[in-house]
């Protein structure tokens, strides 16, 4: 049985290949791949071959095939169906929709414990939102905004969006989602977020949390912060070195400025919390069809290659979604 993925073979060149699937494994699952998801940061920086080799471990996904800065298969935002049991599976059904932190391929082998279940009622292709909403909903968790709490996120990519989304639902607070582009409005206000331009953003705020992976965002982050206020640093820059203006009101603010990494549990809830309720937690999270307005019109995985440098160039485009159309009668 053969499978085609998606491989990164050179400094802004990737390939689909074709392997060989082995037997399937008595704890084993056979996936059929109904979508994936190009996760815009992580794997721009894998495309241009800029991942830091000294944090080339830490940045593994939990299937990829090779080494960064050499041909490496990766990605893990992958949605598909159940087309294979192995004998000792026992927890899972035939049929059922699964999350996966796999790579783009349109047919894969895993342990069952490493897949999700997907509850009904959260279509496919919405639930390859799941990474990408564990990241925001760990950001919130180390943010631990409180009702009436006046909150910016600067930059509304995916993951700035959900974090806004998140912290609108917690009473009485008010949202400010600030961007560049002004056609992220309506998209903000449909979160339950007022739209600011940078010029435009109040300041005084009880918390920041920036998220647009620029050195600019998060000089103005620092400065809308309120006294004693938090920023949370959501980007991830690889190599680039951005500076930090500490100077101006930095010290006389009492500032703090604290990293947030969906990779680390934060310490408050890592007694009573693993991975797995997390991500629970984040499937019953997706049962809400707003954040449809997250993703962008679907791309089969055959198309892939050639329009990786469009899309991972594309400024201000969302959740990408790569779909699978070979496997779209067992949906």
């Amino acid at each position: 049985m053969k499978t085609r993925a998606l491989w990164y073979v050179g400094e802004r060149k990737a390939e689909l290949r074709l392997h060989k699937l082995p037997a399937l494994g008595a704890e084993q699952v056979r996936v059929a791949s109904l979508y994936s998801a190009l996760s815009r940061g992580t794997e721009s920086l894998v495309w241009r071959r800029e991942v830091p080799r000294a944090l080339a471990q830490e940045m593994r996904a939990p299937f990829q095939e090779g080494d960064f800065g050499g041909e490496v298969k990766y990605g893990y935002c992958s949605v598909g169906q159940v087309v294979a049991l192995g004998e000792s599976v026992s927890e899972l059904q035939l049929g059922q929709v699964v999350f996966c932190l796999h790579p783009h391929q349109d047919l894969y082998q895993v342990p069952a414990t490493a897949v999700t279940a997907v509850p009904q009622g959260v279509p496919a292709r919405r639930a390859v939102l799941a990474a990408n909403l564990e990241t925001a909903l760990n950001a919130v968790w180390d943010a631990a905004p409180g009702p009436g709490d006046r909150i910016t996120v600067v930059g509304a990519g995916v993951v700035g969006s959900l974090v806004a989304w998140l912290c609108a639902q917690i009473p009485a607070c008010t949202v400010q989602l600030v961007d560049l582009n002004p056609e992220k409005a309506e998209l903000a206000e449909a979160l339950g977020a007022t739209f600011c331009l940078p010029g435009d953003a109040q300041g005084q705020q009880d918390l920041v949390v920036h998220a647009s992976t620029s050195q600019a965002g998060l000089a103005l982050s620092l400065e809308l912060a309120g006294v004693e206020a938090q920023i949370v640093e959501l980007s991830w820059y690889g190599e680039q070195s951005p500076a930090v203006p500490l100077g101006r009101a930095f010290h006389s603010r009492r500032l703090t400025l604290k990293s947030s990494q969906v990779g680390r549990i934060p310490p408050g809830r890592a007694p009573r919390w693993d991975y797995a309720r997390r991500l629970q937690t984040v499937m019953r999270l997706l049962n809400a069809p707003i954040l449809d307005r997250l993703l962008e019109p679907e791309i089969s995985l055959a198309d892939l290659p050639a329009a990786l440098p469009a899309l991972l160039g594309a400024p201000g485009a969302m959740c990408q979604l790569v779909a699978y159309p070979k496997n779209e009668g067992n949906s």
